[in-house]
């Protein structure tokens, strides 16, 4: 794995405490940004959680811990929670999440899809209506909206991330449930990935007819009628996919099935695949 020392735009920006943070590592190929990112925030930024300000900023958002405050800026290649993007073709997409859902998923999703140009809002399910989400590895994420604002709206595509037992806190949640049988309905796209599709759309009667993935256990494929061992898997209206590792292909192609293979190939060179 290699790695270059940033030297020439500040991605961190300094605060009161954060003087001890003396670099910043990138890289060189971002199908190893994913795994670069978890392992470094994980061992540097104990009990760390991430505050969407894109209603604020569309350029920033905020890392918090217990002693340390980092807030992290890019120009574009920036990992966002939420994004508004410009004009009229920009796709809505959801992405509910839960105490326990996976976080890789999650970044995937709604980083890429922004890359397309997407509109992507991150729907909390909590009952109490509690926008942070402490994640299934102890990353905190904080929701743009509840799940009930978001079952007043319109989604060109809803996108569930996996992680247990948050894929088990989507599918108790029955206005996500009404979303998502809305958009089954409607034939809209919408799509799952790890144990979702076995413990979220399997159950509800959201999987269709044909071929569908998942995270390669046992009991979470035996739900699955015609269970497949590939990455990622577009039946009808709904995609699925197996888990962490797939979880950046899986989001290619929910933005290729919006915008289309020209814009998926420009997004795929940017982000060196």
């Amino acid at each position: 794995m290699k790695f270059q020392e940033h030297e020439k735009r500040p991605y961190i920006q300094d605060t009161p405490n954060s003087r001890d943070l003396e670099m910043v590592f990138l890289p060189t190929s971002f199908r190893t940004a994913t795994f670069v990112a978890a392992t470094l925030l994980s061992h540097t930024i104990p009990a760390l959680s991430i505050r969407s300000s894109a209603r604020k900023s569309p350029a920033a958002f905020a890392f918090l811990s217990s002693n340390r405050a980092y807030h992290l800026r890019s120009n574009h290649n920036q990992l966002k929670m939420s994004t508004s993007a410009e004009g009229s073709t920009a796709k809505r997409v959801l992405v509910p999440i839960a105490d326990d859902s996976e976080e890789i998923e999650t970044a995937c999703i709604t980083d890429t899809l922004a890359r397309f140009g997407a509109e992507v809002t991150v729907a909390s399910v909590k009952p109490d209506g509690e926008l942070v989400c402490k994640m299934s590895r102890g990353i905190k994420f904080m929701a743009d909206v509840t799940i009930d604002e978001a079952a007043a709206e319109e989604w060109d595509l809803i996108a569930l991330p996996g992680g247990m037992p948050g894929a088990e806190h989507l599918r108790d949640c029955n206005a996500l449930i009404e979303i998502l049988k809305k958009q089954k309905d409607a034939k809209k796209q919408y799509a799952a990935v790890c144990a979702s599709p076995a413990v979220v759309l399997a159950p509800k009667d959201l999987l269709p007819d044909g071929a569908a993935t998942c995270y390669p256990a046992p009991p979470f494929r035996q739900v699955i009628k015609s269970a497949v061992d590939d990455d990622v898997v577009v039946t009808d209206n709904v995609t699925t996919s197996q888990g962490p590792g797939t979880s950046l292909k899986f989001a290619l192609q929910l933005g290729e099935q919006l915008y289309g293979k020209e814009k998926a190939d420009e997004i795929v060179a940017q982000m060196l695949v």
